[in-house]
């Protein structure tokens, strides 16, 4: 933001060293003072001490860092846009212009609009696999963090620089999908889904487990199912076509619901075979050993990388009935991913459980002597439970599906807007109460570690007056209406010519944050930065709003203050675009 003042200091600073006989290269680092009331860039001279140390020259080079800091505070006096400059302890700060800073935040939003925050191109193109939900089982809220986070990533990688790939794998073949059609064949033959197809497809899966756990006996026959699939029986393959387009259809409804898309899909069914291929291969370089038929298909890694202490263990490719695993179709899939679209990284979104699996995936393809395996990197996160702490599974049946969640959030909310804006009419009620609750919904997910387990819970997720997404969207609207009742917009850029309030320093210093956020969320794999950021620039916003008048404050104060609630509220837009969060005009 003040790039150019920046680099004109940086010259001087080597001028002066120049002059004073000292030898360069001289690299001038700039690095923002901590925010404390006022705004500033700082710089140590540490290095060019040392280096003549080094040279031979008797200095102490804290005290010599110091010298030259003091030289080169006298040398710049006050430059342009700053207000003061001191040297202390070998570091050169510099504090900027309370208004010059304000002006220049305030109007650089304004000019950007929907594109502040975003960084330069980086050149690179990333892929995030993501949701990778199971078809012929239920899509409950245990998935949802997994989609809503990959989402997240995806959009703070895109305003990061990043190209980015959104790929959904999904589990198209195994055994739970086995299970689902030898229950249906031999209990719902011809029958087919209404308009809930998720759910139904969800309740026969869950069905098929609790038949076979009251009758082990029958798991025989889900053997036997098991062999005609992989023999490609053709009756039983056109049932799983048609069954997993059922599934298909249900998943797409969710997405667009949730606002999320997919540049890619794969399916497991796509990589089985080349992964057969590809276990066969890894037999016969010495990589695997086949235990068969008494045992499975089986890579040592630990043995093979000579390793005395037990870290990836012993990773199994291949049953011993020669029938596939996940890791028989991760390892040609992280092949195809490379290869097809010449990918400079590859992020997979899987919860915690899975780290020592993908671990293992990653360093047997190194071994495999793929150089591209170190940039393979697992985003990992913790489960989301009930109230109650009860754990969510399709198999138990123990879910809450993304539908109800749904429509009981947006029950919820619509009573809370009906309270507080009784006026609205009927369909921006509804279509407000949808952006709420599915703010309601996402933000839990995204606002803590992605390794910290997330319970759900109504009465937080719809606070309208603490840390979740209602009161944050709520901060938007009200800068909306301040607008709206100014009627005027401020076009011009106004640098404020009276003393700025605490409320309004600390907003602005909010507002400046949101690109450095998002390059250190895309760097981190963390969302709960920009989480915290929005709910922080909210929370100053509605400080701002009880302590400073702005449609009632004398004309140039009025001014400032419009420009600056107008660039409240494109940040917290953009902010929470990127959460994949709804900013509604009105509530």
């Amino acid at each position: 933001m003040f790039e150019s003042e920046q680099s004109a200091i940086r010259e001087k600073i080597q001028e002066f060293l120049i002059e004073q006989g000292l030898s360069g290269p001289f690299e001038i680092a700039w690095s923002s003072i901590p925010f404390s009331g006022e705004w500033g860039i700082s710089t140590s001279f540490f290095q060019v001490a040392a280096r003549e140390a080094r040279a031979g020259k008797k200095v102490r080079v804290p005290q010599r860092a110091q010298e030259i800091a003091e030289g080169v505070a006298e040398y710049l006096g006050v430059p342009p846009g700053f207000h003061r400059v001191e040297a202390t302890k070998g570091y050169l700060n510099l504090y900027y212009s309370p208004a010059v800073y304000a002006q220049r935040v305030i109007d650089t939003v304004l000019a950007e609009g929907e594109k502040f925050g975003m960084g330069a191109p980086k050149n690179q193109r990333v892929m995030f696999e993501y949701s990778q939900p199971n078809t012929h089982k239920a899509f409950h809220v245990g998935h949802l963090r997994n989609v809503i986070l990959g989402e997240a990533m995806c959009n703070i990688y895109e305003a990061a620089g990043y190209e980015v790939i959104r790929a959904n794998y999904v589990g198209d073949i195994g055994l739970h999908v086995i299970k689902w059609l030898w229950n249906y064949q031999k209990y719902h033959a011809g029958e087919e889904p209404g308009e809930d197809r998720t759910r139904w497809m969800g309740d026969l899966y869950a069905e098929a487990v609790r038949r076979l756990e009251e009758k082990p006996e029958l798991e025989g026959e889900v053997r036997e199912l098991f062999m005609q699939w992989d023999r490609h029986d053709p009756n039983l393959i056109s049932l799983w076509k048609k069954s997993r387009q059922w599934s298909l259809d249900g998943f797409e409804q969710i997405y667009k619901t949730l606002g999320v898309h997919f540049d890619h899909y794969f399916f497991e069914s796509e990589v089985e075979e080349s992964g057969k291929e590809l276990v066969k291969e890894l037999i016969q370089r010495g990589i695997a050993i086949d235990e068969r038929p008494d045992g499975p298909v089986i890579i040592r890694l630990d043995d093979i990388l000579g390793l005395k202490k037990e870290k990836y263990r012993v990773m199994v490719i291949l049953r011993s009935d020669g029938t596939s695993l996940y890791a028989t179709k991760d390892l040609p899939l992280a092949i195809m991913k490379f290869e097809q679209f010449n990918l400079d990284r590859s992020v997979y979104v899987i919860d915690v459980r899975q780290s020592l699996y993908l671990q293992q995936i990653f360093k047997t393809l190194e071994i495999m002597g793929y150089v591209w395996a170190k940039n393979c990197y697992h985003l990992s996160y913790e489960i989301v439970n009930l109230p109650g702490n009860v754990t969510m599974s399709s198999r138990e049946g123990t879910v809450v599906l993304l539908e109800d969640l749904i429509r009981e959030a947006t029950q919820r909310a619509l009573e809370i807007v009906s309270e507080k804006n009784p006026s609205l009419d009927d369909n921006i009620k509804q279509d407000v109460a949808k952006a709420v609750a599915l703010g309601a919904i996402k933000y839990p997910m995204l606002s803590r570690e992605n390794t910290k387990m997330v319970t759900f819970d109504w009465e937080s997720a719809l606070d309208f007056n603490g840390h979740a997404a209602p009161y944050i969207q709520y901060a938007h609207v009200r800068a909306n209406s301040i607008l709206k009742k100014a009627e005027k917009p401020v076009l011009d850029s106004v640098r404020p010519e009276f003393e700025l309030t605490k409320e309004e320093i600390e907003l602005i210093d909010l507002l400046s944050r949101l690109p450095g956020e998002v390059q250190k969320s895309a760097q981190e794999y963390k969302t709960l930065h920009l989480t915290n950021l929005v709910y922080d620039i909210a929370k100053a916003f509605n400080d701002f709003y009880r302590h400073c008048p702005v449609v009632k404050a004398d004309p140039q104060v009025r001014a400032f203050r419009l420009r600056l609630v107008n660039a409240s509220r494109q940040v917290l837009a953009n902010t929470l675009s990127l959460l994949g969060i709804e900013s509604p005009e009105v509530m």
